[in-house]
């Protein structure tokens, strides 16, 4: 459905796109990942239209973005960051005038503007003027918009930008629900979103893509940051002893119910897995071990580590 092939995009000297590759397969909800400035939304600019490629190619449903935008134009919807909302209209107003300009048939209009209205949960507020809604409805309004055609491909470019805590639930929620009907491609710097909707992760960082795969291979690319333990023993053997035999290493512990000590013991570049010598430390000392398991890396890692190493790779180019 989408298809990006080396693609470019300068601003003056600046270099916003470095020659980006990457395809989205019907159905597939795509996070796309990167820190501000990445061109997360560069990206979304040229695959809409809205901006001219300096070079490469991109191309939506078989259609080219630029010498076939009319043709990739009604097969997206799209929310950009500013979500654009004519204030003064009614909701159903806009949805209407939003269908009548995508070439909605007026057979099909109704039906339509009822399947955005029923998706994106607004049916509370239709008959309201835009400028009385919250930010978060607000932001409804605008993914309605962007699904009243019906189209095939959803670009959607930091949906949840400046929402409040319950806000981001209710949208996060709405794309979920899309993204059973649509193929989403999803920019943004919130990892909770991509971890929440997303099949699959692209991670740019200075205008170059430094990941693309699942979220689950992406976070077992990394090895276990930590060996976590719960034990019952003297406090002071249980620090001193775990000091004296993990060198070098972060060592905490925090002292639970039932005087447990919930341990965590860092897992540094280099350094061995410390599950068999804890054990061996416990069993040696007469302690009870309750609990010994592994912490994983998440996404959030994955994204700081990629991301700065991108950032160090620049500096030095």
């Amino acid at each position: 459905m989408i298809e990006v092939d080396r693609l470019t995009k300068n601003y003056g000297l600046a270099r916003a796109l470095k020659g980006i590759s990457f395809s989205v397969k019907r159905g597939e909800v795509v996070g796309f990942l990167g820190p501000n400035g990445a061109g997360k939304s560069t990206t979304m600019k040229v695959l809409t239209g809205y901006l001219l490629p300096t070079s490469g190619r991109a191309q939506i449903a078989g259609h080219d973005v630029v010498d076939e935008s009319l043709e990739v134009r009604r097969r997206i919807g799209y929310l950009p960051e500013s979500t654009p909302l004519y204030s003064e209209m009614r909701v159903d107003e806009y949805l209407r005038f939003c269908a009548e300009i995508r070439g909605v048939t007026a057979v099909r209009r109704v039906t339509a503007i009822d399947r955005a209205v029923q998706l994106c949960g607004l049916s509370r507020v239709t008959g309201k003027n835009i400028v009385e809604l919250s930010k978060g409805y607000k932001q409804r309004v605008g993914l309605a918009q962007a699904i009243v055609h019906e189209p095939e491909v959803l670009i959607l470019d930091e949906p949840t930008s400046g929402l409040d805590p319950n806000q981001i639930v209710e949208v996060r929620n709405l794309i979920e629900r899309l993204g059973k009907e649509h193929t989403v491609i999803l920019s943004t710097h919130y990892l909770q979103e991509v971890e929440k909707s997303c099949t699959r992760v692209i991670i740019v960082s200075q205008g170059d893509i430094v990941a693309d795969d699942t979220r689950d291979h992406l976070v077992a690319s990394l090895p276990a940051i930590a060996v976590r333990a719960r034990i019952i023993g003297p406090e002071d053997d249980v620090r001193s002893q775990l000091a004296e035999l993990f060198v070098n290493r972060k060592i905490a512990i925090v002292i639970g119910e039932n005087s447990v000590l919930n341990c965590t013991i860092e897992i540094g570049e280099g350094n061995a897995p410390a599950e068999a010598a804890l054990a061996h430390l416990v069993v040696k000392n007469n302690w009870s071990l309750l609990e010994l398991s592994r912490e994983r890396a998440t996404l959030e890692d994955v994204f700081r580590r990629l991301t700065m190493q991108a950032s160090v790779e620049a500096l030095h180019a």
